[in-house]
């Protein structure tokens, strides 16, 4: 069994995929958006509001994935106070290269630094409003 986060975003999926592609050196597959819904149905009608988000993305994060997509003009979304996206990343290096590139424009609650739970932990609001923790995978798990 497998769980993995969807992330849904208010028309700015493509730049939140492009950074996270940055972040976590990954290439995101299997991208479309609403536009390529016709190539499914005969009744699909074009629609400029919409056409151009994406409708369903799949980011690869070392062995687990994360799903992405756009919401509709008409259904605003928005990241929860309670929640966050936690990735668990190999060294201290990487933890430390993400959570620069994403702190960018966003808040940072706890720089990457080593605490007494985990060799390199970070905690931060992304400029999207996405909340992350970053810290090194546990090998061993208690």
């Amino acid at each position: 069994m497998k769980a993995s986060p969807y992330l849904v975003f208010n028309g700015n999926c493509v730049e939140a995929i492009e950074l996270y592609e940055k972040a976590f050196k990954t290439k995101a597959v299997g991208v479309c958006q609403y536009k390529d819904t016709a190539s499914f149905t005969d009744d699909y009608q074009p629609n400029a509001a919409i056409d151009e988000l994406v409708m369903h993305g799949i980011l690869p994060i070392g062995n687990e994935t994360i799903y992405l997509a756009d919401t509709t003009p008409d259904q605003p979304a928005a990241f929860g106070n309670g929640s966050f996206a936690c990735v668990e990343l190999d060294s201290a290096e990487d933890v430390k290269a993400a959570f620069e590139v994403l702190k960018e424009g966003g808040k940072v609650f706890c720089a990457a630094q080593e605490t007494f739970w985990n060799k390199c932990y970070a905690e931060f609001e992304d400029r999207f409003g996405l909340k992350w923790t970053l810290m090194i995978e546990e090998k061993e798990k208690q």
